[in-house]
């Protein structure tokens, strides 16, 4: 298997679980999010990227340097 060399991403938490479904709740866990404006620097493989895509209204994206 050929390793793949991704580049990273910010995550930043910029909206509250509270009064959310709880696949929304659990997958800002799953991010590593769990507190109001955290910020997280992640792979950018397709997986977190459907995870980002879920909680998108919740999250902020930035390209990491």
């Amino acid at each position: 298997m050929a390793n793949k060399k991704y580049s990273s991403v910010k995550v930043t938490q910029t909206g509250s679980p509270i009064g959310r479904q709880k696949y929304q709740r659990e997958t800002l866990k799953g991010l590593g999010l769990n507190k109001m404006h955290k910020t997280r620097e992640l792979e950018d493989t397709p997986s977190v990227r459907g995870m980002i895509n879920k909680v998108k209204h919740l999250v902020k994206i930035e390209e990491a340097s």
